[in-house]
């Protein structure tokens, strides 16, 4: 996995493949946003919807614990065993909105995430064992959270603009 030398560099690279990520979207016609197609394992929607979820997940888990909450990672109703089931309640969560709506909740996650990273200091960010959520996910390895935040942005916004390409060609 990728280290990062400061936060800036994480915003940087997390702008950067989020931006050619979500370019890839500008194209796809609205009315085909749920269309299936061979070796794509999500639609347009799904695709999008997936990175709603995740990004979503890590403001709320966050969010709880800076209000005192306890937090359940990945979520209330969800064990790390039953992400299968999680994706799917990503689906029936966002995959119902529009392309436009599913970017535009993406792109303001994105900048929540943006505005998190700030409030982090640099330890909080680089240090382990500076957030309960990360190391209640995290039962036997040792994760920063910018670990949580590469794997749930950068990452994906790659390896999903592959698969949202590859679906660009055989359905356009």
């Amino acid at each position: 996995m990728r280290v990062y030398e400061n936060k800036e560099i994480l915003k940087a690279e997390i702008h950067r493949t989020f931006e050619a990520y979500i370019s890839e979207f500008d194209t796809i016609p609205e009315a085909l946003k749920d269309k299936r197609v061979d070796d794509v394992d999500r639609t347009p929607a799904e695709n999008l919807a997936y990175q709603v979820g995740w990004t979503s997940l890590i403001l709320k888990w966050e969010d709880d614990e800076k209000k005192g909450r306890p937090v359940q990672t990945p979520t209330d109703n969800f064990k790390w065993n039953q992400l299968g089931a999680l994706y799917q309640y990503f689906n029936e969560t966002y995959g119902t909105l529009s392309l436009h709506e599913l970017k535009g909740k993406l792109h303001d996650n994105i900048h929540a995430i943006y505005d998190m990273i700030d409030s982090l200091s640099e330890d909080e960010l680089f240090k382990p064992h500076m957030r309960q959520w990360a190391d209640d996910a995290t039962k036997t390895a040792v994760w920063e959270v910018y670990k949580f935040i590469h794997i749930n942005t950068v990452a994906p916004f790659g390896t999903f603009r592959t698969k949202i390409r590859k679906w660009k060609k055989r359905a356009l």
